[in-house]
């Protein structure tokens, strides 16, 4: 589980980012249930994480990304380059902030 606190602490675009990497470890590994599961999980708690960081719009777009998100695994969507590029860019923005 992600330490809030320090979680708080970064950035929008460093938690969406580090987000990303959890959400590219379920897509590459959607084949191996038990290395799937465990990055849905990691996943969903850095998503519940930065959803306790904000409200309004920003909150709206957290909460609409881990729904496309659970889509891939657990709805109709096989969006898989789609939703990884959508994180990349905030992986590619949390670098140009540091």
């Amino acid at each position: 589980m992600v330490d809030r606190e320090k979680w708080a602490g970064l950035s929008l675009v460093e938690q969406m980012g580090n987000i990303g990497s959890e959400v590219g470890r379920a897509i590459k590994s959607r084949d191996n249930p038990t290395r799937r599961d465990g990055a849905i999980e990691r996943a969903l708690d850095l998503f519940s994480g930065t959803a306790a960081c904000y409200s309004g719009a920003r909150l709206r777009e957290i909460l609409r990304s881990r729904d496309e998100f659970l889509r891939l695994f657990y709805g109709d969507s096989e969006d898989y380059d789609g939703v990884e590029r959508y994180f990349h860019h905030f992986a590619m923005a949390a670098r140009r902030e540091r």
